[in-house]
């Protein structure tokens, strides 16, 4: 019976056919990229033309000291603090578990690996490196660097100092892989560098890799002119703009089409685009209509409600989201969804939709660090199991690594993403200034009450004032006319003198000015 209402919900979800889109609006000050599947959307990216993030990009740096209780070394990349380069992060790492290792034929014997205790002495204080930003600055932290640098292409990845072959395991189908293999068997790559066939190379023909290949080798011997010509600290490789990050990794086979909102930026794309495939060059649409792209295609609406504190679910569920500093908490809630008898498989379905939305929020918000997600209570440990396990299937599509632990006992599922950046809320937003970030405002009462102590204090300490004027914000100041006016009546008597209250709407609700009525002076 479990497993029937898997199914169904399963069939369910997989009825349609899906149709993708990416939308590109060029703004003067900003980009954003939407991709959406059947008018849904499923990924934003924005980038502030004059706040580029630094991931991604390379730096020939210099070593400024050594720690060697932390393990690593902070190295000067010329962008203010100073880069963390773990000593993990100085040597050649193997492949991540989204890659299988591949041994080509052809290859000679391998250079010894140094090891992690090595590194104080292969980077000095005041030696040179080249690194590599894997994690843009958060907050305090200046960013994290490695020197196992890598160029993205369209189908493949180069890595220049690591002679390490890998095929994505997102290629599944057998036939295929072992046609990959034989392509990457033919390729020339040059003596101790390594490649990475990408997901989006499955079905290529074999002349997209090599042409793919020989713009990469031009690319790094681009990059190593710089290195041996530049002085440390220099920038010698910048991560191409989200507009060219999108073409190389979102433009797919299964992308109907592409509109961009200004034509400059189309006939760039176009251009790009010709390199890769020419029947990909007819996807790239420019958009005329007077009504904002992102407004025509219902984003904007989107955008708002995905990024609200609580996101609704189909079934009358919903979900609430709270970015603290080290975690994000995720507690999903059965809201309207009600089933009587039916209860259980009500609630079990409101978990299944909650996994595939969660994975949505995590993608749209670019949420990153440790998560924790409280489902719904389930009798069962076989439906639990399988809510784990739709929530791990719809983060396989994410780019960025996940890691997905069992359900607790309590219901709680605890997993991390990789962060490489601030979240778009961050980004986007900055801490209320009436809040200071807390998400609530204290009530007009308790402004009275500290309005009232704080009058009490002031003439206490100040016998000589006998006038006090005290700005408020309208808020609490209709607190203070209505139900408190008899307390601030008496409070004159008790004080022997005369109080004054004015609005200020330039003030916060939590805040409040008291004056000496006469000089005008403030009281602190």
């Amino acid at each position: 019976m479990i497993f029937d209402r898997i199914r169904r919900w399963v069939r369910l979800k997989q009825s349609n056919t899906e149709r993708k889109e990416i939308a590109i609006s060029c703004e003067p000050l900003e980009y954003r990229v939407a991709l959406l599947e059947d008018g849904q959307l499923e990924e934003l990216a924005i980038e502030r033309r004059e706040q580029r993030g630094i991931a991604g990009n390379i730096y020939k740096g210099r070593v400024n000291n050594v720690e060697p209780a932390l393990k690593a070394l902070f190295v000067d990349i010329g962008v203010g603090k100073n880069a963390f380069l773990h000593y993990w992060d100085a040597i050649p790492a193997a492949l991540d578990a989204n890659f299988e290792t591949v041994e080509r034929r052809k290859r000679k014997n391998k250079s010894r690996v140094p090891r992690a205790e090595d590194i104080p002495k292969i980077y000095p204080a005041g030696s040179e490196v080249v690194v590599q930003v894997t994690k843009g600055p958060i907050g305090t932290k200046g960013a994290r660097v490695t020197t196992n640098i890598s160029l993205a292409g369209r189908y493949l990845v180069l890595s220049p100092f690591t002679e390490q072959f890998g095929i994505s395991r997102k290629i599944e189908d057998p036939k295929e892989r072992a046609r990959l293999r034989k392509i990457l068997d033919s390729l020339e790559v040059p003596e101790g560098m390594g490649l990475i066939f990408r997901t989006v190379g499955e079905g290529a023909r074999a002349r997209y890799f090599v042409r793919d290949l020989a713009f990469l080798l031009q690319q790094w011997q681009e990059i190593n002119d710089k290195i041996r010509s530049l002085p440390a600290p220099s920038l010698v490789y910048e991560e191409p703009d989200l507009v060219q990050r999108t073409v190389r990794d979102f433009l797919t086979e299964d992308v109907a089409r592409i509109l961009v909102d200004d034509e400059e930026e189309a006939k760039r794309i176009r251009e790009m685009v010709a390199r890769i495939s020419s029947r990909s060059e007819k996807k790239i649409l420019s958009y005329k209509d007077p009504i904002p792209l992102f407004e025509r295609l219902n984003i904007d609406k989107q955008i708002d409600n995905a990024f609200g504190r609580k996101v609704e679910l189909p079934s009358g569920g919903y979900l609430v989201i709270d970015e603290a500093e080290a975690l994000v908490a995720i507690d999903v809630n059965t809201g309207r969804a009600r089933g009587g008898r039916e209860q259980g498989g009500a609630i079990f379905q409101t978990n299944m939709e909650a996994a595939q939305e969660i994975a949505r929020q995590l993608r749209l918000r670019n949420i990153g660090g440790l998560i924790v997600i409280d489902f719904i209570d389930m009798k069962s440990r076989r439906e639990g199991e399988a809510v784990v396990q739709k929530l791990k299937e719809c983060v396989h599509r994410d780019k960025a690594k996940t890691n997905i632990l069992p359900m607790s006992d309590f219901g709680l599922v605890e997993m991390t993403r990789q962060r490489v950046q601030e979240s778009i809320r961050h980004s986007l937003y900055v801490p209320c200034p009436a809040c200071h970030g807390r998400g609530m405002v204290k009530s007009p009462e308790t402004m009275s009450v500290e309005i009232q102590r704080a009058i009490v204090r002031a003439m206490r300490l100040h016998p000589e004032i006998k006038e006090l004027r005290v700005l408020v914000h309208p808020s609490s100041l209709e607190r203070l006319k209505t139900e408190d006016e008899e307390l601030l009546l008496d409070l004159e008597r008790r004080l022997q003198g005369k109080l004054y209250f004015r609005p200020d709407s330039r003030l916060g609700a939590e805040q409040f000015t008291l004056l000496n009525a006469i000089t005008g002076e403030e009281i602190s």
